[in-house]
């Protein structure tokens, strides 16, 4: 298989252990362990391999499917990644919207024909009838993120449900990653309940500060999700015997740790807003923990920005550049609120100096 390098994660690689402060984290923080039990037994494979049936069954009721249309997997990356291998090959087509998250276009790219519709700033708009020109005869797949990362748009229900009758329409799938789905205050049904063309990816990261344990899981069509099974054996296997074990009691926790992390996200998207103004920037503010800024004056572009406000801050943003908008850079404001305020303090003394 060839595939782009991973931009925004070799970003990370070279910036992120040494620095000071992580502006770039596009989920919440961290809940800490002690939380929860942790003791799951023996560390053996989780059997059956697609995920426990009663945790498979407590998540299937969510999208009003079945158990066995549910894969449990190592977080919402490895389910993006088995649903796209087990829905194309060569000579078919996808389209994605963008910008989104590197993977949800480049792993289509290596696969097959991929065309994307872009959403444009300021408002980030997701035009339907854009993708519905997009559409070929060889489309097997429609993918969107929602809300959207790296912008925070969250597209209406009114607009999904039109895309998810275009992907039917047109004998395909709709596939929405929904991480930060939990995170709206009102949030939209799943796709994977809309109807037999819908299939969900979702995980434990986002909206429940719980990335550590590498959970996620794939809903949809049986034989999508027995496709994406088959694949998983070449893959991990089994997801985590630990995460599940953490999952089932997180689930269990759900209303208080999205009460809590809702909160938080609300904090500190006041936080930001104010830095925005402050500085005059613009951005389309955001459902979820993901801000889209524009870069400031006096640098050529947010690779430039981001590069000095890490080398003289010490603080990691992420350049535009790895969502194809180099006139922007993200900045992830789920963290603690007082590290928050110090990364905002700093980066705006490289704006001020």
């Amino acid at each position: 298989m060839q595939i782009d390098e991973f931009g925004l994660e070799r970003w990370f690689a070279a910036y992120e252990h040494d620095a000071d402060i992580m502006l770039a984290e596009s989920g919440i923080r961290s809940l800490t362990a002690d939380r929860f039990d942790t003791d799951p037994g023996e560390l053996g494979y989780v059997i059956p391999t697609n995920g426990d049936p009663d945790l498979r069954r407590r998540i299937a009721a969510r999208y009003d499917r079945g158990p066995d249309e549910v894969l449990c997997t190592c977080g919402t990356q490895e389910a993006n990644f088995l649903a796209v291998h087990a829905l194309l090959e060569a000579g078919d087509h996808a389209v994605v919207v963008t910008p989104t998250y590197q993977s949800l276009h480049a792993v289509p790219d290596s696969i097959c024909a991929v065309s994307r519709v872009p959403l444009e700033p300021p408002a980030w708009e997701l035009t339907v009838d854009a993708v519905a020109e997009a559409i070929q005869p060889e489309t097997r797949l429609v993918v969107v993120n929602n809300p959207n990362n790296p912008t925070g748009r969250s597209h209406s229900l009114e607009t999904i449900e039109a895309l998810y009758d275009l992907a039917a329409d047109a004998g395909a799938y709709l596939l929405c990653d929904e991480v930060y789905r939990l995170l709206a205050d009102d949030p939209l049904p799943p796709v994977a309940s809309l109807g037999p063309h819908g299939l969900s990816t979702t995980g434990l990261s986002k909206a429940y500060g719980l990335a550590g344990l590498r959970f996620g899981w794939l809903v949809g069509d049986r034989e999508v999700v027995e496709a994406a099974w088959n694949l998983k054996d070449y893959t991990t296997i089994s997801p985590p015997a630990f995460g599940q074990h953490v999952a089932r009691q997180a689930l269990e926790e759900e209303a208080e740790i999205l009460a809590e992390n809702r909160e938080l996200v609300a904090t500190n998207r006041d936080r930001v807003r104010a830095f925005v103004d402050r500085h005059d920037l613009e951005w389309y503010e955001p459902v979820g923990v993901n801000g889209f800024l524009t870069v400031p004056d006096g640098f050529e572009d947010g690779t430039v920005f981001c590069r000095t406000v890490v080398e003289e801050e010490g603080v990691v943003l992420a350049p535009g550049e790895f969502f194809g908008h180099p006139d922007r850079f993200r900045i992830g404001f789920g963290l603690p609120t007082a590290e928050l305020e110090a990364g905002l303090e700093r980066v705006g003394q490289v704006l001020e100096g």
